[in-house]
């Protein structure tokens, strides 16, 4: 293949030529981009000020097709940019009628929408509403967490949570199934204190029903680990025929994790280590294993010595 060799003169012509045609094209999609068009896509609806004494059900689906009117640069970039799909629909008319025209509503949508892009068209035009008995009731708060500790510290006590009970309201056929409202998921890391925080509670699914509040103050508290270890006395359970029976040893020293804060106040009556005599008599096991069947909250076991007793039975 023939290689063209470009003199200097023809080499800087080649450039002009090429960098010419780059800032032509540049400036062909920069007009274009700049060009105002119509253009749609799907957003979410989100209600507000939903009546207080009917309870309702959207008939359609919670996603609308919109037709937005913006510049070429707001087209491409509606492709990913997700943040601002939601249409916020004003519900204060269903006191009184059982659907709301949205066209209505285009210059309250277009106000609270952050971008210069117009709304121009939904579709559908119309939302139409079922209406049931309305019911409140109060159901207890269920935290929802997921807490990393720094070593030796974790949750020493029960978590509390204020209120402990939240009221929801909505159609009584949904109302009546809710047995306890979550809260948002409280994600900590590397905690080795006290833990205060407010969090907020689960958005509900439906529009048709409320919460009230709509956080709740949470206190857990947190407390440094340490090991202690005492000798169980070992209950006998399944002696249904009543023998007399021989256990060696009669104790067995339990080793587990206490907080700092009641490791002076742990002692064996909070405790209950057993065996089993029906592993024998039905199974026919030579050594019974221990189970520690009750110990304090947020105490865990770290080990039993020895894990398994001899016996002897006297008939």
């Amino acid at each position: 293949m023939a290689i063209v060799k470009l003199s200097t003169t023809e080499r800087r012509r080649a450039s002009a030529f090429v960098t010419c045609l780059g800032l032509a094209l540049f400036a062909w999609v920069a007009t274009v981009l700049s060009s105002s068009y119509n253009y749609k896509v799907k957003e979410i609806l989100i209600f507000k000020n939903a009546p207080q004494k009917r309870a309702f059900h959207s008939l359609q689906s919670d996603t609308v097709l919109v037709t937005v009117k913006g510049s070429g640069w707001q087209m491409l970039l509606s492709k990913i940019n997700e943040q601002n799909r939601v249409i916020k629909v004003d519900l204060s008319k269903l006191d009184s009628e059982a659907y709301v025209v949205l066209s209505t509503q285009l210059a309250a949508i277009n106000a609270e929408k952050a971008v210069d892009n117009v709304i121009t068209a939904i579709t559908p035009d119309t939302l139409y509403f079922d209406f049931t008995n309305r019911s409140v009731r109060r159901v207890p708060v269920q935290l929802v967490k997921s807490i990393r500790y720094q070593q030796q510290f974790a949750q020493s006590g029960n978590a509390v949570i204020k209120p402990a009970y939240v009221t929801i309201s909505g159609p009584s056929n949904r109302i009546d199934k809710i047995k306890y409202w979550r809260t948002d998921s409280l994600s900590l890391k590397n905690i080795g204190e006290n833990i205060s925080t407010q969090v907020n509670l689960e958005a509900s699914e439906e529009g048709n029903i409320s919460i009230y509040p709509k956080t709740v103050q949470v206190n857990i508290p947190v407390d440094e680990f340490t090991e202690k270890t005492l000798a169980l006395p070992v209950k006998l359970i399944g002696n249904i025929d009543f023998f007399n029976v021989k256990l060696f040893p009669q104790k067995v020293n339990v080793t587990f994790t206490t907080a700092l804060s009641s490791f002076a106040d742990i002692n064996e009556t909070l405790f209950e280590a057993q065996a089993d005599l029906n592993l024998w008599r039905v199974y026919g096991y030579n050594t019974l294993p221990v189970k520690i069947t009750r110990l304090p909250a947020f105490c865990k076991v770290v080990n039993i010595e020895p894990q398994n007793i001899d016996f002897i039975v006297k008939k």
